[in-house]
């Protein structure tokens, strides 16, 4: 990436999680740190030296290894993996209240089953860690504070919190160094030239940062299989789990030793919902052609879809509720079927927006949007309707390199600061609303979605 903003390598292999049993979600770390340096150095091959690199990864998802061989002790541990959904409830007596999805419980999993007793020199890394460790060849054990964040052993301040460390049983000696985002850690030695490492965040916050989101009240949203909205706000939020909205609070970045704060809004189903017509129902193909069926019908014929495989996340929060396609008629088609799904995610999309509108106590005049399902014209028509509001679509699909190589570029000079990577944004395209979607009948569909699996939906996490 070039000093204006524009990617001029770009390369990509794919690390797929497999999922041996129902609610576990596994991943080859090995098979991923080579993915990692094999497209490090083609890039290489093509742009020739390099001033810096950055890392961006997925959260939480979690490696134990031994760092006298480099092997892990077990799968990695994929952030959407709840087999520790019942160490998460039982904490909860205890009075900690954790998550399945963050890392705390898979390190303690991971341990149970490699070193009950605690007694191998073993390390912890999330995703960042170790592609840090492989690329310095096992000199840098590291991690930021975007990603310690969201491990659940940080407190407020930012440090590793002991009592929870102690109670999952999980040897300090095996974490990794709190860095900042954007800051030199050490030197990639695995690749040539031996460049220093200099920026980490986490996907989210990296693809927050590579949309110019570093001025206060400044929100995009990633629609990847999930979906999620990050916003940058002036302080640390006061609430905690979550606000009134049901958003978060996050660690947007650190540098120079000073946080800066986030609040986030998680939508479970996005783009696995156009799967979902395309591998289960059969509808369409390929993803791409659901923008091309949708754009066959004006509108769904009163057909409404609520993405909630998983269930759902902002603002309810109900693990126990289930997809839902209502209003259906003889005239109900492909197309209709097709475009309320779309539909259903930008209402989705909308949804957060209010939520994070909310918490963070401040209207947002426009949305930045970048992951897959924004090659998709008449989704993002969609979210603009749904939304009422401008929606400005990312140059690149996936703005996490982005904002990887601002962080970097950061902390070498390259930029100055937040302000002038906030002047940096330029949209591929800004589309504007062209008509209203009923959120009244979308409410109503909703809440006919909501606690079909009554078990599931009296969960809190």
């Amino acid at each position: 990436m070039g000093p204006d903003g524009t990617v001029d390598h770009a390369h990509h292999r794919h690390v797929l999680p497999a999922t041996p049993a129902p609610g576990f979600v596994e991943f080859d770390a090995i098979a991923m740190a080579e993915a990692a340096l094999g497209t490090a150095r083609q890039s290489l091959a093509g742009a020739g030296r390099v001033d810096a690199v950055g890392i961006a990864n997925q959260r939480a998802s979690t490696i134990v290894w031994d760092p006298s061989t480099g092997e892990p002790v077990g799968p990695g541990i994929g952030w959407q993996d709840l087999r520790t959904v019942g160490t998460c409830l039982m904490l909860q007596a205890e009075g900690f209240r954790l998550a399945p999805n963050a890392s705390a419980t898979k390190v303690a999993a991971l341990l149970d089953l490699c070193d009950y007793r605690r007694e191998r020199d073993l390390r912890f890394g999330t995703v960042d860690t170790w592609i840090a460790w492989n690329l310095s060849e096992g000199q840098v054990h590291v991690t930021d504070a975007t990603n310690a964040a969201v491990t659940g052993l940080v407190r407020t301040d930012g440090s590793w919190d002991t009592s929870i460390l102690d109670a999952l049983r999980i040897p300090e000696r095996m974490l990794p160094t709190i860095v900042d985002s954007s800051g030199p850690c050490g030197r990639a030695t695995a690749l040539p030239g031996s460049p220093p490492i200099t920026g980490i965040a986490g996907d989210q916050q990296a693809s927050l940062i590579g949309q110019g989101c570093t001025r206060p009240g400044l929100a995009k949203i990633t629609f990847g299989t999930g979906a999620m909205l990050d916003v940058c706000v002036e302080s640390q939020p006061s609430f905690y789990p979550r606000g009134e909205g049901g958003c978060f609070p996050i660690v947007a970045w650190r540098r120079d030793g000073t946080l800066t704060w986030g609040i986030e809004a998680i939508m479970l189903s996005a783009g696995t919902s156009v799967e979902w017509l395309r591998d289960d129902l059969k509808i369409i193909d390929q993803a791409s052609e659901s923008e091309r069926l949708a754009a066959g019908c004006h509108d769904s014929g009163g057909v409404f879809f609520v993405p909630a495989m998983l269930g759902l996340g902002t603002p309810a929060w109900d693990f126990g509720a289930r997809g839902t396609l209502l209003g259906l008629t003889r005239g109900s088609g492909r197309a209709e079927i097709a475009r309320a799904v779309l539909e259903g995610v930008a209402h989705r999309g909308a949804d957060l927006v209010d939520a994070a509108q909310t918490d963070a106590g401040r209207p947002m005049e426009s949305l930045r949007v970048d992951g897959g399902m924004t090659a998709n014209a008449v989704f993002v028509q969609a979210l603009a309707n749904a939304c009422n509001r401008p929606v400005e679509v990312s140059p690149v699909l996936e703005a996490t390199t982005l904002g990887a190589a601002y962080l970097a570029g950061m902390a070498i000079g390259v930029w100055a600061d937040e302000e002038e990577v906030a002047r940096a944004w330029k949209p591929r395209a800004t589309v504007e609303p062209d008509r209203r979607l009923d959120r009244d009948r979308w409410k109503d569909a909703v809440e006919r979605a909501r606690g079909w699996i009554p078990e599931l939906s009296t969960l809190s996490f």
